[in-house]
């Protein structure tokens, strides 16, 4: 393809992917537990994995999509074999947009990590995020093999932590039932906490979704990477489920809903050993950074992917000699920058809501693909095949559709104004494109990839210079 200098490299293992993809989606565990206690208290225990349920249907039309149509463009390439190449790029674009303000969200938390120790002003805060990104930016430039192993070594390290902290809470003699059973019990705010709840926290599975824009570096067969965005749901859920009560137990839900750090803090209130706390924050920052990774990644890859298919200038597909996308990578720098420097007081409430809303419309284009393809393409070979076909992307499309009006629902105010904006920012890349093909390149026209691409993509790949 044009542009490209070494191209991507395979070097990302399944359990790489794994630790990645379940990493990423446990990342804010730190600083945004007091907003899914003020909506929920301890029924997040019970959201959790009702909602890694719920989201399987649109996990499979991803799994299935991404065997058939495995390059790093997913959303875009889905969408557009689907429909078309425009539909493809409003695809992409909301996409983006999900994937490029998780890095200056998780980067904050390395912020209200800094504030428990020490009293950070208001006007260093975004420095301290930006400083984070800029180190992220140095390493992701790198061989994509460190990210998958920095991946698995934090991965195994933070679950341990949460749950050798979780059974000490347990046993501590502090944890009491009456803490979750009492003061409103599991959901303080009745159906519409409860519904609120589910909304907000699905962002914490957009995690699963952003595992195809690295299947042009994968080891391992592309019909695998089912395994891969099941573990992104699951294992969290288990995760979370156990992290919820354990904490939950220590107080009730509107001390910890009150708690800028809660877990740390509320060692240090019940006169338990210094080490927990230490350990609960160095888990936080653990998953923050894991998030942080993965999510930066995938942000690349979508300019990358959107690059392969020429809807962006071949910049954004070069890669350094470690098959690294570095003009991608600087780009999402750029933007991380902005939203960290831009982003107020309220940035959980706000990214959440921002958020969700887009990633409901990509949830639904992503069935809708799987759903129209098997009609219009019932010959393509499915190396993954979801289970009860149609039927099941039917499903997935309508969830995504009630996820997207219930976060319409919960967006504050001042989400409008950028949401616009951006909206109208990705309307006129295209036009920005006509007037780069009309002066630079004539021939540079979008292309679609198919399956019968894989191969002459995996050759490029292996033979970049050939």
């Amino acid at each position: 393809m044009a542009g490209q200098n070494a191209g991507l490299k395979r070097q990302l293992s399944l359990l790489s992917l794994v630790a990645l993809a379940a990493g990423a989606v446990l990342g804010g565990w730190l600083a945004e537990a007091p907003y899914w206690f003020e909506l929920t208290g301890a029924g997040a225990a019970i959201i959790f994995p009702i909602l890694a349920v719920i989201l399987v249907p649109i996990a499979l039309a991803f799994a299935e999509l991404t065997s058939v149509l495995p390059f790093s463009s997913s959303v875009d390439v889905w969408s557009g074999n689907a429909m078309n190449s425009t539909t493809g790029w409003a695809t992409q674009w909301l996409f983006f947009l999900v994937q490029v303000v998780e890095p200056p969200l998780v980067a904050f938390i390395f912020v209200t990590a800094a504030g428990f120790f020490v009293d950070v002003p208001v006007a260093v805060q975004p420095l301290i995020a930006i400083a984070i990104m800029v180190l992220w930016y140095v390493l992701s430039n790198f061989s994509i093999e460190l990210t998958g192993v920095m991946a698995i070594v934090l991965f195994i390290t933070m679950v341990s932590i949460t749950v050798g902290t979780s059974i000490y809470y347990f046993s501590s003699g502090h944890w009491e039932f009456t803490n979750i059973s009492e003061h409103g019990g599991f959901f303080p705010h009745g159906i519409y906490g409860a519904v609120a709840a589910a909304s907000a926290l699905v962002l914490k599975y957009i995690g699963f979704a952003m595992t195809p824009t690295m299947i042009q570096e994968t080891k391992f067969a592309a019909k695998k990477m089912v395994i891969v965005i099941l573990a992104g749901l699951f294992i969290p859920a288990a995760v979370y489920m156990l992290a919820t009560v354990a904490i939950g137990g220590l107080a009730p839900h509107d001390v910890i809903a009150g708690l800028s750090v809660p877990e740390p803090e509320l060692v240090d209130q019940l006169g338990m050993p210094a080490i927990i706390g230490l350990l609960a924050i160095a888990a936080g920052l653990l998953y923050a950074f894991t998030t942080l990774m993965g999510f930066w990644t995938s942000s690349a890859r979508v300019l990358y992917g959107a690059s392969q298919l020429r809807q962006l200038p071949p910049w954004f597909s070069r890669t350094n000699r470690h098959g690294q996308p570095y003009i991608a990578n600087l780009v999402v720098l750029a933007f991380g920058i902005f939203f960290a420097a831009f982003t107020g007081t309220n940035w959980v409430q706000y990214t959440y809501s921002l958020s969700v809303v887009a990633a409901g419309a990509v949830y639904f284009l992503g069935c809708l693909s799987a759903y129209r393809l098997r009609a219009k393409h019932p010959e393509w070979k499915r190396p993954f095949r979801a289970p009860v076909g149609r039927a099941m992307f039917a499903v997935g499309m309508l969830i995504s559709a009630a996820i997207t009006v219930v976060g319409v629902t919960l967006l504050p105010a001042n989400a409008w104004p950028p949401i616009i904006a951006y909206l109208i920012i990705g309307a006129l890349v295209p036009l920005a494109m006509r007037f780069y093909r009309s002066r630079v390149n004539p021939d540079y026209t979008p292309i679609i990839l198919g399956p019968e691409d894989v191969e002459t993509i995996e050759e490029t790949e292996r033979n970049p210079h050939a």
